[in-house]
């Protein structure tokens, strides 16, 4: 096995455990309950795949980007929500069962989404949505639905398999991060110099901002979450769509993985402001 195979390998076990645990911590029948409400599913709709969008292109109007970089973000643009949303819910005091039917709608629909629109937003890069469509289905979906039903029939199962299947994301995550380091390192000391990182920043930062200021009706819980899911990534689909994409540009990949530190630093910030905010709202309410 080449190293570049090697490391195709992990990415997969990445995506998939990830993918994985996140299922066995929503319960499909509560996740489901809030879908038939039009406040939350067209919000959700909007904020994700009409203005994030909208707002990628216009900093890539903006900002001078290399074109693989402009690709990388307007990619990272149409898969919000990371695998570590719930913990970030948790420190901004946000509403978990709301979380929860937020999270499984958001990679329900970029599943769909993505490769759909990828191919005709994403310049500078040779993508069929077959092609995407497959990875996606096989390692976002298929691992987050088997999980979010064994939670759902055997609670007792699911949570005696969490703790490994936790450990088995943890693991490959660290081996992605040293694989990528070795063998992209040089490209991602160079992407440092440039305007992506301030690119990415503008966006993730950008997008919690607008969520959260604008709520369409929903309570301070709600928006935290909503902007919190929205200004973090699905880092484990975006993979998954990469491998989808036939002789992608050398600086596309380090795009992509310069969003993990960045959406979790500005993830963890928007975090503390909106716990403050919810108590003094609870405040104001009694």
């Amino acid at each position: 096995m080449t190293l570049d195979q090697m490391y195709n390998l992990m990415v997969v076990v990445f995506t998939v455990s990830n993918l994985g645990a996140m299922g066995l911590e929503l319960e499909a029948r509560e996740a489901l309950r809030i879908f038939r409400n039009p406040g939350f599913v067209l919000p959700t709709l909007l904020w994700g795949w009409l203005v994030g969008p909208a707002l990628a292109w216009l900093i890539i109007t903006i900002i001078p980007l290399q074109d693989a970089h402009a690709a990388g973000l307007m990619l990272l643009s149409l898969a919000p929500t990371a695998p570590f949303f719930p913990m970030v819910v948790r420190r901004a005091r946000g509403d978990a069962p709301f979380a929860a039917s937020f999270m499984l709608l958001t990679t329900v629909v970029t599943v769909v989404l993505l490769p759909v629109l990828a191919p005709l937003l994403v310049k500078g890069v040779t993508v069929s949505a077959s092609a995407l469509a497959m990875p996606l289905l096989v390692m976002v979906l298929l691992p987050l639905v088997l999980g979010s039903l064994l939670q759902t029939f055997s609670s007792t199962a699911a949570n005696t398999l969490f703790p490994m299947i936790k450990k088995i994301a943890g693991l490959s995550a660290l081996v992605v991060l040293v694989m990528t380091l070795a063998m992209y390192g040089d490209a991602m000391l160079s992407a440092v110099g440039s305007f992506a990182p301030a690119a990415q920043a503008l966006f993730f930062g950008s997008m919690a901002a607008l969520v959260y200021r604008f709520g369409f009706g929903l309570t301070q819980r709600q928006r935290s979450g909503m902007a919190l899911g929205m200004c973090t990534r699905n880092i484990a689909a975006v993979f998954a769509a990469y491998l989808g994409i036939n002789n992608p540009p050398e600086g596309l990949f380090v795009m992509l993985i310069l969003a993990i530190p960045l959406t979790v630093v500005i993830a963890l910030a928007a975090a503390r402001i909106f716990a403050g905010r919810a108590g003094a709202d609870s405040m104001t309410s009694a």
